[in-house]
């Protein structure tokens, strides 16, 4: 293989918008040619997908609407980090507020970067197990539907389209590697 150095340098940088959840920059980077080029991305304060296991094997699922798709999706829960929060208490956190879930377990899965093409953000996914059930602590605009799915058809739901959200996909398909005995990394 290869080892041709292909890292861009930094040349110039400036904020293009900063908001509450985004802040987009754009950059003068030198390419590896000595040319440079501009690169516009999105900084991220990061991620946790929470893949909750009940006793019986089903998946807790939320069904919510999505504005910038303009459509309900299926998903699992998760939620960004907020500054200076690890990912398993934003994890605890998340599956609290949304569903109203407590884990007695949780074990980290995996850190996947679901969109490097434009944004450096990192979701670290989570398998909650021992999982009790009480009152949600959703945020006063957060409107969704918590149910519980068999993990086998979820699989399904994805084949056929009904799930399509990334981060539920890849949990989707951690879950039945780890439920089939497949161990991810520690």
């Amino acid at each position: 293989m290869p080892d041709r150095n292909l890292t861009e340098n930094q040349l110039r940088s400036q904020t293009v918008y900063k908001g509450g959840l985004l802040h987009v920059k754009e950059d003068v980077v030198q390419l590896p040619n000595g040319e440079s080029a501009r690169r516009e991305y999105i900084l991220h304060p990061g991620a946790v997908v929470i893949i909750a296991l009940l006793e019986n094997g089903n998946v807790v699922m939320e069904r919510q609407f999505r504005y910038p798709l303009h459509q309900e999706f299926y998903e699992f829960p998760a939620g960004k980090l907020d500054s200076g929060e690890s990912a398993l208490a934003c994890g605890q956190r998340e599956l609290l507020e949304e569903t109203g879930y407590r884990a007695e377990s949780w074990k980290f899965v995996a850190t996947v970067h679901p969109c490097i093409g434009y944004s450096n953000e990192a979701m670290s996914l989570y398998l909650a197990q021992g999982l009790t059930e009480g009152p949600h602590r959703r945020d006063s605009d957060e409107f969704l539907e918590v149910f519980s799915l068999p993990l086998s058809e979820a699989l399904e739901w994805v084949r056929n389209g009904r799930i399509t959200d990334v981060k539920t996909v890849i949990g989707l398909f951690w879950a039945e590697k780890m439920i089939n005995g497949w161990q991810a990394a520690d």
